[in-house]
Order: C-alpha cells, then sequence, then structure tokens
C-alpha cells in the first residue's frame, strides 16, 4: 500500500462491510449492548476460538522454509524421487522444545525437536526426530507416562525431580538419551546450531524391489554450538523467544542456516544378526560398521508469513512416507505411525491436511474421504464416493502392495524386542561419556547430575539415580556420589564444643 493510497474496508469474515471497529452497538451511550451487534458477536466469538489446542508435547517451538538439494547418487538404495539425483524439493523444518509448555523459555535444558517436510513430486515426506540420534524409551506403551513424568504434578501444578528421576531410573533403557540431556547438547546455542536425526530406522526400497534399512542424519554446517547452564539460566529470564528469534532474524538477515543430508544404509539382511537389536531406537549404529553417506543438503531461506498458519498448524507425520521409503519394526515408530495423525485430528481438525501448510504442494490428492469439519476440498461432483466402482474411480496401485514390509511369521505376544548378542541398556551411554565427551563436558556433566541428585528428595529414589550413573560408568557415579556427601557434610549445621568453639572434624572428613 502507498503512504497516500486508501486503506480497505474492515468487513466480516463473509465480506460485508462493518460500521465501526471501536464502537458495540449500544442502547444509548450508556445502555446495554444489543445482541444483534452482529460484528461485535463475530468478533468476540471468533477471539474466543483463535486458539487450538497446544502440541502436548513439543509444545514450543519456530521454523522456516527451503528447499533440499539432492546432491549424490543413492538411486541404487531408493528409488523415492526426492532423493533421486540432482532433484530439488521445497522444505519446512520445525524445531522445538519437547517438555516445556507453549510459553516456556527456549534455553531450558531440553532435547530439541527438528521435525522435517518435504513437499515432494509423490506426497509429502516426514521426518520427525530430534536433535539426537536416540530417545528415552523403545516401547510406545510408556510413552504418555513418560510425558507425564516431565511434566507437572496434577496437585501442585509444579514440574518435579523425584518423579522425573522415578521414571528414569525405572527405565534403564533411558540412560543414553538422559546422557545426552545432561550434556552440553540439552544446551544448545540456538536453534541454527543443533544436528537433527531421525532417530528411528526407517527402510529404503530401490527400483528392483530391494530393501535397506536407513537412519537419518542431518548435519549442521554452522557446527554444533552449545552455552553454558549459567547463560543458558541468564537468557531463560531476559528473552524466552531466544531461539525463535535468532532463527527469524538471521533468515531475514540473508543468514540461511544449512543442513547436509546424510544417511547410514544396513542391508536388509544384516539386521537379522547384527550385534545388537538396529530398530532399537535407545541405541546409535556405529559409524565404524556403517558409515555416513551424503545425499544432499537443505537450506532454511524464507520465514513463515504467519507463524500460527505455517508452524502452528503444521502437521507433521511419520506415517507419511512416499513410494521408495517406509517404516521398520522399531516399536515406537510403529506406534508413532497411528499416535501422530490421530493426535492431529484432534489438535487442528479432521481435515487437517488440506490445510496449505499440510498439503501436497507437487502431488496431486485423489482418494474418496468426503466431508468433515473445516472441509473446503472436494472431489469434482462426478467422482464416485466409494470403491470399487465402476465410473473410473481413482485405484490402489497393486505393485506397491509389497513394497512396505518386512518378514514376520511370530505369534502375537507383549515381550521385549528380541535381544541381540551385545544388547545393553547401559554400554552406549557409557560409551558417549568416555569416549566422546571431553574432559570439560564431562566436568560440566557432573556438576549437572550433582544439582539434579540435590533436587531429589525420596531417598530411594536418589539411591537408584546413583545406581543409574554408576551402570553407564562406575567411576562416574563413584564421583556423584562423593560430590553430593561432600555437600551434604558441607550444608550439615556444627556441633559445638562445651567450650563453644567449632569441631572440624567433619572438615577434616570431607578433605580426606
Amino acid at each position: 500500500m502507498s503512504e497516500h493510497s486508501t486503506p480497505p474496508a474492515t468487513t466480516t469474515q463473509t465480506g460485508t462491510p462493518v460500521a465501526s471497529d471501536a464502537h458495540s452497538l449500544t442502547a444509548g451511550a450508556d445502555g446495554a449492548t444489543v445482541l444483534h451487534d452482529r460484528y461485535l458477536v463475530e468478533k468476540l466469538a471468533q477471539f474466543n476460538r483463535e486458539r487450538i489446542p497446544e502440541r502436548i508435547v513439543h509444545a514450543k517451538g519456530g521454523g522456516a522454509f527451503g528447499e533440499l538439494v539432492i546432491t549424490s547418487d543413492v538411486s541404487q538404495y531408493t528409488r523415492a524421487a526426492v532423493f533421486q539425483p540432482g532433484a530439488t524439493t521445497e522444505t519446512l523444518l520445525r524445531f522445538s522444545s519437547v517438555a516445556g509448555e507453549m510459553g516456556s523459555p527456549d534455553t531450558w535444558r531440553d532435547v530439541r525437536g527438528f521435525a522435517l517436510k518435504f513437499y515432494t513430486t509423490e506426497g509429502n515426506l516426514d521426518i520427525v526426530g530430534n536433535n539426537t540420534p536416540v530417545f528415552f524409551i523403545r516401547d510406545a506403551i510408556k510413552f504418555p507416562d513418560f510425558i507425564h513424568s516431565q511434566k507437572r504434578l496434577p496437585g501442585s501444578g509444579l514440574r518435579n525431580a523425584d518423579m522425573q528421576w522415578d521414571f528414569w531410573t525405572l527405565s534403564p533403557e533411558s540412560a543414553h538419551q538422559v546422557t545426552y540431556l545432561m550434556g552440553d547438547r540439552g544446551l544448545p546455542k540456538s536453534w541454527r546450531h543443533v544436528n537433527g536425526y531421525g532417530s528411528h530406522t526407517y527402510q529404503w526400497i530401490n527400483a528392483e524391489g530391494e530393501r535397506f534399512w536407513v537412519k537419518y542424519h542431518f548435519i549442521a554446517r554452522q557446527g554444533v554450538e552449545t552455552i553454558e547452564a549459567a547463560e543458558a539460566e541468564a537468557i531463560a529470564g531476559a528473552d524466552a523467544d531466544f531461539y525463535r528469534r535468532d532463527l527469524y532474524e538471521a533468515i531475514e538477515r540473508g543468514d540461511h542456516p544449512t543442513w547436509d543430508v546424510e544417511v547410514q544404509v544396513m542391508p536388509y539382511d544384516d539386521a537379522k544378526t547384527y550385534r545388537f537389536n538396529p530398530f532399537d531406537l535407545t541405541k546409535v549404529w556405529p559409524h565404524a560398521d556403517y558409515p555416513r553417506i551424503p545425499v544432499g543438503h537443505f537450506t532454511l531461506n524464507r520465514n513463515p508469513q504467519n507463524h500460527f498458519a505455517e508452524i502452528e498448524q503444521a502437521a507433521f507425520s511419520p506415517a507419511n512416507q512416499v513410494p521408495g521409503t517406509d517404516i521398520s519394526p522399531d516399536k515406537m515408530l510403529m506406534a508413532r505411525v497411528f499416535s501422530y495423525p490421530d493426535a492431529q485430528r484432534y489438535r487442528v481438525g479432521t481435515n487437517y491436511n488440506q490445510i496449505p501448510v499440510n498439503a501436497p504442494h507437487a502431488a496431486p490428492v485423489h482418494n474418496y474421504s468426503q466431508d468433515g469439519a473445516q472441509r473446503h476440498g472436494f472431489n469434482a461432483p462426478s467422482t464416485p464416493v466409494y470403491a470399487p466402482n465402476s465410473f473410473g474411480g481413482p485405484h490402489a496401485d497393486p505393485s506397491r502392495a509389497a513394497e512396505g514390509s518386512w518378514a514376520n511369521d511370530g505369534e502375537l505376544v507383549r515381550t521385549a524386542a528380541t535381544l541381540h548378542a551385545e544388547d545393553s541398556d547401559f554400554g552406549q551411554a557409557g560409551t558417549l561419556y568416555r569416549e566422546v565427551f571431553t574432559d570439560e563436558a564431562r566436568a560440566r556433566f557432573l556438576v549437572t547430575l550433582s544439582g539434579q541428585a540435590h533436587a531429589i528428595t525420596i531417598d530411594e529414589i536418589r539411591d537408584r539415580f546413583f545406581q543409574y550413573w554408576t551402570n553407564v560408568d562406575p567411576a562416574l557415579g563413584a564421583a556423584l556420589h562423593a560430590a553430593y556427601q561432600a555437600h551434604v557434610n558441607s550444608d550439615a549445621p556444627q556441633q559445638p564444643e562445651a567450650d563453644g568453639s567449632a569441631d572440624g572434624s567433619a572438615d577434616d572428613e570431607v578433605a580426606a
């Protein structure tokens, strides 16, 4: 709009001009407001409904759009059009925190969500991961319990260290992810300075129908950078939207962040005898066994025009696969394939996939769904609404019938996934602590865990806490227990001598 042009008239949602933006219709200047002030009623009713339920998990976040470019040839592993050499694909990436609510500070210690949507020519491909390559649990039946333990007590409405550590120490498979969380990666410098991971094991299928197991890695060209706890706490008090602001302003000034896309590929039959279960979400595949293979890169270069419409209403799901990609026998992944679309139907609405940010941008939609709240896309009047039919309606592609399958002839049982020779809940966590963390990172880790120990108020849970970390690394457990005892002893009241002087023996014991 030019400086001297006339602004458009305010209208109702149906396009009718309104009489006033400033004054309700009343019976005289001081009389009752009338119910038939249609614009007032519409305006207030719309306002009352302008929030949708926040995500139960990953509520606080932000994101941007960009482009994926494929620079390598991985066609021997997948026929997916999005991963063919030279392909370019519009991309949406949403970052988030896991445990905090919508208004929580960005710099609280937490895992960071890393959710990607690729608008491919064959439909939308979503890879919904985190800034860590593993997760806290391996079976989704525990997921609601895990999240409840990280949220708030129903009585006080406060977060609680006892219930967090009670759950973690009773779930030893959490050790690998908790080591990441309590380490430096729990406090990233910004969203631009985190790696992303698909975390789960997925499946790729090539043009000949050969199947492979894959893990996705998104490596930040900006580098992985972190901040220390004191700085994170100061930022949380000064700017709760620090990460969201940083990303938005970087893109606005042309500083476009880029991630290299790489995959680990495991031949299909290797999974049967690999030394640990390759579908266990709490474990990584060592790069020495399956090196990362370059695929391409994506760059974020466009901010959303409306945060609510394009970020809050964005709906991601690992159920969104395309020809040449699929899921695996990962128990968490199989459950997420149901849970994520179900959550979006509740949170955004039955027809959430018709919202522009969720609709496929380069692939037509043909199916027999109809009606439901907020539906605005529809088939042509002559298209039948059922299948099978005799009138030329869309039909399934039988050539894809077995594409995403895997060999399985077992009975229905409630049990843990099959254990392999080197399966262990604490082994990879110990390797991360001893071989990946630097000396400085280990020192910060000890300080962080010492603070967690003091936040626990129930002795039994604290004892399990010490044993949990002893299982990760015996020297770490001993150092943690010693640090806790030293702090307890230093806080203990001094007993006066008969002459009123203080006995220094307690300090001598601490020093010893």
